[in-house]
């Protein structure tokens, strides 16, 4: 009876600072009062700018601001104007181990409260997800989320909040934003609305370079990006790569898959001009391209 009674207790303290959001059609989707004033959610559930609700603890359903939104850490950022309710307390998602405990706490319609009880399925360090945001810690979850469960707070058997669940970025099981990520998330996207990030304007695919061109171009790796698509206009089909080109280097690092490509274009590159290293027709080419910033792609549609 303690251990049940503990978690309701931590269900029902959490429960005050989970919202249920109105930014779709039809399921609501669940959102955390992080701080005074301002609500965060999964990026993906936000299928509009205006017109956003959000369903509070007693009840009230009330108007909110979009701030901003970051589909590459899939978060989302809402202003509370007038409503001063507690936050969360947050906790640290980089202490969880696989086999933790936890505890989703949604809040998906007039029903009230919902909570799913389970482990943490694994862990890890810093980790980039595949639209190119950077998760502080890499958390999964040992199942997958229901549905409305995005958006929701995930409490330790502490009751602190250590992120928020989301079913976008990755195939599956659930994962969590961890806090940390979400403090820093939250503060650009109310500084200034949105994340910058370093912008090429390319399609790649990662490829396997034949040993003989590993020997020819003196490199210590065994694979690059193939050039697939370039974005009219953009800065890397305006520095002269081409469709088939092979990148192996920018700025003088090795750019052997995706994570080595979005590390070299973070919000520090947009503007600079990079050298870039490739292969065409087997034969090594050198090159400059001036890093833009990636076009803001909105989740509302």
């Amino acid at each position: 009876m303690d251990l049940s009674d503990n978690l309701a207790d931590i269900v029902g303290r959490v429960g005050q600072s989970v919202v249920a959001i109105h930014g779709r059609h039809r399921v609501p989707s669940s959102g955390v009062i992080w701080r005074h004033g301002v609500v965060v959610t999964a990026a993906h559930t936000i299928r509009r700018e205006d017109g956003i609700e959000v369903t509070l603890a007693d009840g009230r359903t009330i108007a909110t601001v979009l701030a901003g939104l970051d589909l590459g850490t899939d978060l989302a950022v809402l202003k509370l104007d007038g409503v001063d309710l507690d936050p969360v307390e947050a906790g640290d998602a980089r202490s969880l181990k696989p086999g933790h405990l936890a505890l989703a706490v949604a809040r998906t319609d007039a029903l009230g409260i919902s909570t799913d009880f389970g482990v943490i399925g694994s862990t890890g360090g810093p980790w980039r997800t595949w639209r190119g945001g950077q998760l502080d810690a890499f958390v999964r979850l040992d199942g997958g989320l229901r549905p409305g469960f995005s958006g929701a707070a995930l409490a330790d058997m502490r009751g602190q909040v250590v992120g928020i669940c989301t079913s976008a970025l990755m195939r599956g099981p659930g994962m969590v934003i961890p806090a940390v990520t979400v403090e820093r998330v939250s503060d650009e996207l109310l500084a200034k609305g949105r994340i910058s990030r370093g912008y090429l304007g390319v399609g790649t695919q990662q490829v396997r370079l034949p040993d003989a061109w590993v020997s020819k171009m003196n490199v210590s790796f065994s694979s690059g990006l193939l050039i697939s698509s370039l974005a009219p206009g953009g800065p890397a089909e305006q520095a002269g790569v081409l469709i088939g080109d092979v990148l192996i280097e920018l700025d003088g690092k090795p750019c052997r898959d995706m994570d080595d490509l979005y590390a070299a274009l973070g919000s520090t590159s947009i503007g600079q001009q990079l050298q870039i290293a490739l292969i065409r027709g087997g034969e090594r080419q050198a090159s400059s391209v001036t890093v833009g910033e990636r076009p803001q792609r909105n989740s509302c549609r």
